[in-house]
C-alpha cells in the first residue's frame, strides 16, 4: 500500500512527512540473498538461497504457523564462517528445497586446515503437518581427514505476522527457552491473548554441544566419508509428539501432494517454456491450497496473505473452474460457513456479508488489528453468488446448490439491503470502523479511488466493477433459482439485473473518456479516471456491445498496455505511478479477468495480444512464476519487466492466470445439462501451435482434446472420450 504524504510548512520551507497507511508493508532495503518459500496447510517457511533463516537482510524470513513466526533464525556455520553457495533449487512440485553448499578456505592459527571445495553439503528441507524437516548431508571429497565444527544457530521472537510486516506494539508477551534433553530444545511464548505457543527443536544425532540457541557438531570425516544430520522444528505439538523419520515424512508428503491434484485436467502445449509456466502455476496452486474443515481452500499468497481471503479464494476458484471445479466447491463451502449473521462495526460485519480475511495470530485475537474475522470487502459478497452460479453451471451439482442456497439468498439480501445504504440501486461501501480498510474493493490501497484531479473519493463509494459483479451475480442466481423451481424469484432477479445495467450505463459512462468511471463518490460524482476496472466490467457482461469495443480498444493503447500487460491506471492520470501498488502497476489476475471479458465480446485478437504479453513477462520471472504484481513501465527491447519489491510470490490468483488466459483463448463453455463442451471462437496466440487437454471433465464424463493453430484458425481433434460427452466449435460474431 503506498504511503500517504502530509505537507507541513515551517519558516517558508516545505517539509514532507510520510505517514504510513494502516497495514502498510515496508521495504527497507534490498534482499541480500534471494528467498524461497514452502507451505503445507497452515504452516509456511521463508528461507534464503543458502537454506538459512535470518542470516541475511531484506527478507521476511521465518517459520510461520497461523500468522505467528515460530522460528526467526536458523543459520548454519562452519568453524564460525558461512559456507559457499553452489546452488539452490525448489523441486518442480514445490515439495521441498535442496541447497548445495561447500566450505570456504578454513584457517586455524593462520594456516589453512581445510581447503575450499572439499566438503559437499546438501540441505534438504520440507514442511509437513506443522513441522519443518531438514537433512544436512555431508561428504568429504578431499584426500585427507576433514575436522571441523558445524554449528546451527537458532532463535525466535514469536512475532505476529503484522509485526513482521512492520506494525509496532507497545506490549508483548513473555518468551522463554529451555533444554528438554541433550537433543531437544523448547522455545515458548506466552501471549497477551492467554495462548501459549511453542516450538520444539529436535536434533538427530545428538549434538556434541547444545544450548538454548545453538547446536554444535564436531565432525571428523575421512576421505569420501558421508554423514547426515537431521533437524525437526515442530509448531505447537504436544510433549509426547515425535517427528516422523525424515525420509518417511518426505515420501508421505510427496504422495499427499500428488494425490491432491489427481482428477484435474492436465495441459500440454507445443511451447516448452509455456509448459514450464503451467507446471509452476499448478505446483504453486497446489501448495497454496489448504485442507480446511470445509474443504480445500486456496490461501491467497506467501508471505503476507497465507490465510483465508474471500475475494482471492473466489476469483482463484473462478479462474480454475474449468480445470478443477473442486477448488470452487471448497471455497464456497468455507465462505458459506463463515458468512456474517450479525452486525459488528469493528469487523465491518453485516448479515449476509462474505468474509474478507481471517487471522489466527495474537494481534488479531487482541483486536490490535481487525482481521480475526473481517468482512470489510464490498465485492466478496456478489462474487460469492457469481461463483456459486458458475460452479453449478459448470458441474450441474444441484445438491451443493441446495446446500448453499440459504447463503446465496442471504448474500442477495445484503446486496439489496445493507450493501446499498442510500437505496440508489448501486452497491457501495464506507468503512464502519477507523481501524478497518478505507477502500474495500480489490484495489484497497488508501489512494486507489480518486477523481481526475487526484482528489481522493469520499463518502459511500460505488465501484464500477462491483456493479458488474452484482449484475452477473443476479443473472446467475436467476438461473439457479429456475433449477430449484423458484420461477418468480428468477423473473425478479433477471429484471433487477436488466434495470441495474440501464442505471449503470447512465451513471458510469464517460463519453469524454470513451470508458466507464472508476467509481461514484458519496455525492454521486463520477471518478473520471481511466482504469482497468472498466476491463473487468467486460468480464461481467454488463457493458453494451458498442461500448465494449471502445473500452477494449482503449485498454490496448499505450497509455494502458505496456507490452507486458494492462496497467491498473492509465498513464497520464493524476495518481498514475508505475511503481505503485494499485495506481499504474500490472496485476496478472486483473489482466486474466479482462481477457475473459475480451472473449465474452468476441474480441479474440485482443485476447491473443494480451496473452502473448503476459506469457513473455512470465518467461523473465524467477521460476517462470507470475508474481502478485509487477511495475507498469513500458516494455523496452532486450529488457524484462520490472519487479515490485514486496509482491507475494506465489500468489494464488496470479498462479491461476495462465490457465484463465488459455480458457479465454479457447473460448471454453460447459453445458452440464446437455453434456456439451463448446469452444466459442477459439484462437491460439502465435506462440502456441498446439494444445492438448486430457481429462477435461463434465459431470461423470471426460474427454481428451487436441487443438491446433492454422494461422488465425484452429482445428479440433477429439482423442478420447469417457462417458457421454459432446464437443463442438462455435463460430459466432
Amino acid at each position: 500500500m503506498a504511503a500517504e504524504v502530509v505537507t507541513q510548512v515551517t519558516m517558508a520551507r516545505t517539509i514532507e512527512q510520510v505517514v504510513e497507511s494502516p497495514f502498510y508493508i515496508p521495504m527497507t532495503g534490498p534482499a541480500a540473498r534471494p528467498r524461497r518459500s514452502l507451505k503445507h496447510d497452515d504452516t509456511f517457511i521463508v528461507l534464503d538461497s543458502h537454506g538459512d533463516i535470518g542470516a541475511s537482510a531484506g527478507g521476511p524470513d521465518g517459520l510461520f504457523n497461523a500468522d505467528t513466526r515460530y522460528l526467526a533464525r536458523l543459520e548454519l556455520v562452519l568453524d564460525e564462517v558461512q559456507p559457499l553457495l553452489l546452488g539452490s533449487n525448489l523441486r518442480d512440485d514445490n515439495s521441498g528445497l535442496t541447497v548445495d553448499l561447500t566450505n570456504p578456505d578454513i584457517y586455524r592459527d593462520g594456516r589453512i586446515v581445510l581447503q575450499k571445495d572439499m566438503l559437499h553439503i546438501v540441505r534438504t528441507i520440507f514442511l509437513w503437518r506443522g513441522t519443518a524437516y531438514q537433512r544436512i548431508g555431508l561428504q568429504n571429497h578431499g584426500d585427507r581427514l576433514a575436522s571441523l565444527d558445524l554449528r546451527l544457530l537458532f532463535d525466535n521472537d514469536f512475532a505476529d505476522l503484522f509485526e513482521v510486516r512492520g506494525e509496532q506494539r507497545p506490549r508483548r508477551g513473555t518468551g522463554s527457552s529451555r533444554l528438554l534433553t541433550a537433543s531437544d530444545v523448547l522455545l515458548e511464548y506466552k501471549g497477551l491473548d492467554g495462548v501459549s505457543r511453542t516450538l520444539a527443536l529436535h536434533f538427530d544425532p545428538r549434538p556434541t554441544r547444545i544450548a538454548v540457541n545453538s547446536a554444535t557438531y564436531h565432525l571428523k570425516l575421512e576421505p569420501h566419508q558421508t554423514s547426515s544430520l537431521f533437524i525437526a522444528a515442530s509448531c505447537n505439538k504436544p510433549a509426547s509428539f515425535k517427528p516422523a523419520p525424515f525420509f518417511r515424512g518426505l515420501l508421505a508428503h510427496r504422495r499427499e501432494m500428488r494425490s491432491s491434484t489427481a482428477g484435474a485436467t492436465s495441459i500440454e502445449t507445443s511451447n516448452d517454456i509455456f509448459n514450464e509456466v503451467l507446471c509452476q502455476s499448478m505446483a504453486d496452486l497446489n501448495m497454496l491450497t489448504t485442507e480446511t474443515p470445509q474443504g480445500r481452500y486456496p490461501y491467497a499468497g506467501i508471505p503476507w496473505y497465507s490465510t483465508t481471503f474471500g475475494r482471492d479464494g473466489i476469483i482463484t476458484g473462478l479462474q480454475m473452474l474449468w480445470i478443477d471445479p473442486r477448488i470452487a466447491h471448497g471455497v464456497l463451502k468455507r465462505l458459506a460457513f463463515y458468512q456474517a449473521n450479525s452486525v459488528d462495526p469493528r469487523a465491518d460485519a453485516e448479515p449476509g456479508k462474505i468474509l474478507h480475511e481471517m487471522r489466527g495470530g495474537e494481534m488479531a485475537a487482541l483486536h490490535e488489528v481487525p482481521f480475526e474475522q473481517y468482512y470489510g470487502s464490498v465485492d466478496a459478497t456478489p462474487l460469492f453468488v457469481l461463483l456459486a452460479g458458475l460452479y453449478v453451471e459448470r458441474t450441474g451439482d444441484e445438491e451443493t446448490l441446495k446446500e448453499l442456497w440459504p447463503s446465496i439468498e442471504a448474500a442477495l439480501n445484503w446486496i439489496d439491503g445493507a450493501g446499498d445504504p442510500d437505496r440508489d440501486g448501486f452497491v457501495e461501501y464506507q468503512r464502519a470502523s477507523e481501524q478497518g480498510l478505507a477502500n474495500q474493493g480489490w484495489k484497497d490501497s488508501y489512494d486507489a479511488i480518486f477523481h481526475a484531479d487526484g482528489r481522493l473519493a469520499e463518502g459511500y463509494i460505488a465501484l464500477s466493477e462491483v456493479q458488474g459483479y452484482v449484475f452477473a451475480a443476479k443473472r446467475l442466481a436467476a438461473r439457479c433459482a429456475l433449477r430449484l423451481g423458484k420461477s418468480e424469484m428468477a423473473r425478479v432477479l433477471e429484471l433487477q439485473a436488466r434495470q441495474l445495467a440501464e442505471r449503470f450505463e447512465e451513471a458510469f459512462w464517460c463519453e469524454e473518456l470513451g470508458t466507464y468511471a472508476l467509481a461514484l463518490d458519496g455525492a454521486k460524482q463520477p471518478c473520471k479516471v481511466r482504469s482497468s476496472n472498466a476491463g473487468q466490467l467486460l468480464f461481467t457482461g454488463i457493458v453494451r456491445e458498442d461500448r465494449a469495443r471502445k473500452v477494449a480498444g482503449d485498454l490496448l493503447r499505450p497509455h494502458f498496455f505496456t507490452g507486458w500487460g494492462i496497467r491498473t491506471v492509465a498513464h497520464g492520470e493524476a495518481r498514475y505511478n508505475p511503481m505503485s501498488y494499485h495506481d499504474g502497476s500490472i496485476w496478472p489476475h486483473d489482466n486474466a479477468l479482462i481477457a475473459l471479458g475480451f472473449a465474452r465480446y468476441g474480441l479474440k485478437h485482443s485476447v491473443a495480444h494480451l496473452f502473448k504479453g503476459l506469457f513473455e513477462a512470465a518467461t523473465y520471472m524467477d521460476l517462470r512464476r507470475l508474481p502478485e504484481l509487477f511495475c507498469g513501465f513500458r516494455r523496452e527491447k532486450g529488457r524484462g519487466p520490472t519487479l515490485y519489491p514486496v509482491a507475494c510470490a506465489p500468489q494464488a490468483w496470479a498462479s491461476a492466470t495462465p490457465f484463465t488466459l488459455l480458457e479465454a483463448a479457447l473460448g471454453l463453455e460447459f453445458d452440464s445439462q446437455r453434456g456439451e463442451i463448446r469452444m466459442r471462437n477459439p484462437r491460439l496466440p502465435t506462440f502456441l501451435n498446439e494444445v492438448v487437454l486430457r481429462e477435461l471433465r463434465l459431470g461423470a464424463s471426460s474427454v481428451d482434446l487436441r487443438v491446433r493453430r492454422h494461422g488465425d484458425e484452429v482445428s479440433l481433434e477429439v482423442l478420447n472420450t469417457r462417458g457421454h460427452i459432446q464437443v463442438s466449435i462455435v463460430m459466432a460474431h
